[in-house]
């Protein structure tokens, strides 16, 4: 059973807010999510602010040190989201990265990172066998 950190956009727009809960239940089923608040449908765009970003900042990077991988779902831009899979890049994390492909354009920063997996996708039912094969569950 992994320690799988999931990462998507809190602040910088919820929008694919139930792809990220979809996501971090299918991956509940065999393995541990450290961060399942992101799946959060009442979480706001706002939350905590500002004074626990201290403590949220505290908090998310010592959930990805513990964390054996990251899978960050990258539809939605956020910076938040960017520096938490260059310090998962730092500690030597495997990042597996998922966008939809007809929604967006992922940055030239993560798509040229060879460091990083990244997994296009049009339909979000593509997702869960790849998550799947990623967790060594297929």
């Amino acid at each position: 059973m992994s320690k799988v950190y999931f990462a998507g956009s809190i602040r910088g727009g919820r929008a694919d807010a139930e792809l990220y809960r979809q996501m971090i239940e299918h991956i509940q089923k065999t393995d541990v999510v450290l961060t399942e608040h992101v799946g959060n449908l009442t979480l706001s765009k706002t939350e905590g602010l500002p004074n626990r970003d201290v403590a949220i900042y505290e908090q998310d990077t010592a959930w990805l040190r513990e964390s054996e991988l990251v899978i960050a779902e990258c539809t939605t831009p956020s910076l938040g989201v960017g520096y938490e899979l260059a310090y998962a890049e730092k500690f030597g994390k495997p990042v597996h990265i998922f966008y939809n492909k007809r929604r967006a354009n992922l940055s030239a920063m993560l798509s040229g990172d060879k460091a990083f997996h990244v997994h296009p996708y049009t339909d979000a039912n593509e997702v869960f066998p790849l998550i799947d094969k990623i967790l060594g569950n297929d």
